[in-house]
């Protein structure tokens, strides 16, 4: 049986805010992702020096996430893969503890389009990073990525 309350708070929400007809655009000087990309010779000399988190903390935070130029997210996808999959899967876990939350989310958007474009032993690796930001940042990391109109 429902409750008889006398509360009407839930009148003053504008229901006409969330109307799809009055839906706004992202203002591009809201974007603060680089639009460059990681720099491929900072992370090959972080990975040379077996620095393998600094490498993928140094990719996810320079992720052109605002960029609309398909080959510098193609570039920045393939550094990207080539850290996650030089990190041995010992350490994912500890490289995972490391990052910020806005890094696992983008650390999760690399591996779903990772999985775009699989190819040999890159598939099992990435289901294993998966698991670890999944351990990490919990369903609601996944339903951020999936939402987000922000792709890498």
């Amino acid at each position: 049986m429902a409750k008889n309350t006398s509360s009407s708070a839930f009148r003053k929400i504008d229901v006409d805010e969330y109307n799809e007809d009055n839906y706004k655009e992202e203002d591009p000087s809201e974007i603060q992702s680089p639009v460059a990309g990681p720099d491929e010779n900072e992370i090959n000399q972080l990975l040379n020096q077996g620095k393998q988190v600094d490498a993928l903390k140094s990719c996810l935070r320079s992720a052109p996430l605002g960029s609309k130029n398909q080959k510098v997210k193609d570039s920045a996808l393939e550094v990207t893969l080539r850290v996650l999959m030089s990190v041995k899967s010992s350490q994912m876990e500890e490289a995972v503890g490391k990052l910020d939350p806005d890094e696992v989310d983008t650390l999760m958007k690399y591996v779903y389009r990772g999985f775009e474009l699989p190819n040999e032993r890159s598939s099992a690796h990435l289901l294993a990073w998966h698991e670890k930001v999944f351990a990490s940042g919990g369903t609601g990391c996944i339903t951020r990525v999936l939402t987000d109109r922000k792709r890498v």
